[in-house]
């Protein structure tokens, strides 16, 4: 049986899409209702912050499911394909709408006058790291157009 070449990735991908499935279903919800115990004046708070971070996860569950049919694409002998191209422009976008909505989040934080210093800090990170990610997916979308209308024009010419 032959190994693929991208199997550490793929479990990668689903170890992190299973992480932060658990985080969302078990771990999230708990530090909401502890959070809005120990801070009661940010309490009406708790729902819409939950909303929005599940609004956040969509995006980025839609991006794994692009990452893992990318791997495929590599595996099937055909990286420089449309497909992959396609695949890396879903994944620009959604970085970029994690990244719109973790800022829309922000700025709701700072009009109630919630803005903790940590919390900030890290939508920032969050916000700062998916427009890195949508910035090399372009890059790489880009690249791999360029190189499927060269393979298309030499397989033209054979």
């Amino acid at each position: 049986m032959k190994i693929k070449r991208t199997s550490y990735l793929r479990v990668t991908i689903f170890g992190i899409g299973f992480i932060v499935l658990g985080l969302c279903v078990f771990w999230l919800p708990q530090m909401a209702k502890y959070f809005a115990k120990s801070a009661p004046e940010f309490a009406h708070l708790r729902y819409p912050l939950l909303i929005g971070i599940y609004l956040t996860t969509l995006p980025f569950f839609m991006a794994l499911y692009q990452a893992f049919l990318l791997l495929r694409h590599i595996d099937q002998d055909k990286p420089f394909s449309n497909p992959s191209v396609h695949a890396l422009k879903i994944i620009k976008i959604c970085a970029l709408s994690i990244g719109i909505l973790y800022i829309i989040g922000l700025v709701f934080i700072h009009t109630e006058n919630a803005g903790q210093p940590g919390i900030s800090l890290l939508a920032l990170m969050i916000t700062f790291a998916s427009f890195i990610i949508s910035v090399v997916a372009a890059i790489l979308q880009s690249l791999i157009k360029k190189a499927v209308a060269l393979k298309e024009e030499t397989d033209l010419t054979i």
